[in-house]
């Protein structure tokens, strides 16, 4: 009974102590001062899900569902006449519906990085300068007309899950905001 009851305390005393050396020799990764004061200047401004038609041959085909964050300069916020997230949302818009952006038919053409710096040079085109400096694609999913008809019409039968859409390279949208990343509280 002794050998057992010393038994878990040597266990108990190695696991406390290898969690205390490592504690102590972890270190957050060293920024560098220009990174630091980028980071400084700047807001995550978390978007919300907007639901972007597809048309083709004059009729709705289908949805984009996506939710797309941005890291953005403070001054360029300040400056803005709109709050950021309705300029979002309208430039998303203007930049989705009706174009071949993304093939619904073919998304093996989808290239994730050229669709962010596309969006962040439309915001920032649209802005009038640099304001929009990232852009992190955390949900870009593809619903068809059928499956939304169905959920409107309040049936009962299964449907698909919205199919996530992958670029060429198989890679789906998954950008989270960082950790202890600055949130714009409100829009203006």
């Amino acid at each position: 009974m002794l050998k057992l009851v010393l038994t878990g305390v040597w266990v108990c005393a190695v696991t406390l102590g290898s969690v205390y050396f490592s504690m102590q020799h972890a270190s957050a990764p060293a920024l560098s001062d220009a990174e630091a004061d980028r980071r400084a200047s700047e807001e995550y401004v978390p978007g919300e899900i907007i639901t972007v038609p597809v048309i083709e041959d004059g009729a709705v085909q289908g949805y984009f569902l996506a939710k797309l964050s941005f890291s953005a300069t403070r001054e360029g916020i300040a400056k803005l006449h709109a709050p950021l997230r309705q300029v979002v949302t309208d430039e998303l818009y203007d930049m989705l519906v009706g174009s071949r952006f993304v093939d619904v038919a073919d998304t093996g053409t989808f290239d994730l990085p050229s669709f962010k710096v596309a969006v962040k040079d439309g915001l920032n085109k649209k802005l009038g300068s640099e304001v929009i400096t990232e852009v992190l694609v955390e949900q870009l999913e593809y619903l068809g007309k059928d499956d939304v008809k169905r959920a409107a019409n309040g049936e009962n039968r299964p449907y698909k899950e919205p199919v996530p859409v992958a670029d060429k390279n198989g890679k789906v949208a998954s950008d989270k905001i960082p950790e202890g990343g600055v949130k714009a509280t409100s829009g203006h």
